[in-house]
């Protein structure tokens, strides 16, 4: 089946509204529900927007009741490892109880496709690399937990009543589209791209590295960097997969890894700024490496990345830092 009428649940987060602006630009037709918590009004590309949130059951189930969508896309969630160490009731909550409202809906509106943003945290530490997705699942972090939790779900929901779903992990999400508008622009920001960039251009009076003793070749954290409209590209693909097949499971990444001292450096080279980063204790639930096997994707979806070149995406996020250097207008 041609999907041409799609839900989007996150729209207006970072990497939903990069999504949304994709599928936009493949014609389809968007609608993106978010709570705005964290996302910005700024960010939305969508054919209609619902101000909404799962954790209303109720409300959602008149949205669904009242709309029929070829296809939900998931990526609405509370995401910051070391928080959910700290919190691990906002998480269950807001990524598992939140779930299951959706499923339960999904369920009893006959909506049956959801293609959902899961995480390589659902592997915990490597114990070979690279990750593929037998790897063993050993989650070290409740956000990792709560993620993984979701996957079983689908999995039984499917079994059940035959809903079928695509489960995409994804490793390190970054890039923008700054001649669109689109950035990123977390509140507060953790990823290490853009708080590199921040300081670079004078926005942040401080840049720490959080680690420098782990058993990598410079002592600091390995991270595969995958752009997201990258992303975006193996969602509609994995979507269409669905016909086919009831349950996708796929990392998303690029097969190569930078170490946090790389990242700083591929800043510095671009903007011609030295950099002198503090150097602060570990995160607790931060693995030392994780760089993604992800042949299964490119060989199931007729998939390759090619936005994720270091580089190219430190050269966005300047040009849109440098045109919002306050992120998003709210």
């Amino acid at each position: 089946m041609q999907i041409s009428r799609i839900l989007v649940i996150g729209g207006a987060g970072y990497v939903g509204s990069h999504f949304s602006f994709f599928a936009m630009n493949n014609g389809l037709h968007v609608t993106v529900m978010d709570n705005l918590s964290k996302g910005h009004r700024s960010a939305l590309h969508c054919s209609e927007f619902v101000q909404a949130d799962l954790l209303d059951y109720d409300n959602f189930m008149k949205l669904l009741s009242n709309h029929k969508y070829d296809a939900i896309f998931h990526f609405a969630a509370s995401c910051l490892v070391g928080e959910s160490v700290l919190d691990p009731a906002q998480y269950y909550r807001n990524n598992v109880l939140a779930a299951f409202n959706m499923l339960e809906a999904m369920r009893r509106t006959g909506h049956d496709k959801i293609v959902f943003s899961s995480t390589c945290a659902v592997y915990g530490h490597p114990v070979k690399l690279t990750l593929n997705e037998g790897h063993p699942k050993a989650p070290i972090s409740p956000y990792g937990r709560t993620k993984l939790a979701i996957e079983w779900m689908l999995e039984d929901y499917n079994v059940a009543y035959g809903i079928k779903s695509a489960q995409l992990r994804y490793f390190n999400a970054a890039g923008c589209e700054p001649d669109s508008g689109l950035g990123e622009d977390h509140r507060p920001e953790t990823h290490l791209i853009p708080n590199v960039v921040r300081f670079v251009l004078g926005l942040s009076n401080e840049l720490t590295i959080f680690g420098d003793d782990y058993p990598t070749r410079d002592g600091t954290c390995v991270r595969d960097y995958i752009h997201v409209m990258d992303l975006a590209d193996a969602h509609l693909k994995a979507c269409a997969k669905l016909n086919s097949i009831p349950v996708i499971r796929l990392n998303l990444g690029t097969g190569e890894g930078f170490s946090n001292l790389e990242v700083v450096d591929s800043v510095r080279r671009i903007s011609r700024v030295n950099i002198t980063p503090n150097f602060g204790p570990r995160r607790p639930g931060d693995p030392a490496e994780l760089v993604a096997d992800a042949s299964a994707a490119k060989r199931d979806l007729d998939w390759k990345p090619s936005r994720s070149n270091l580089d190219s995406i430190v050269t966005e996020v300047i040009k849109w830092f440098s045109s919002w250097p306050r992120g998003y207008p709210n």
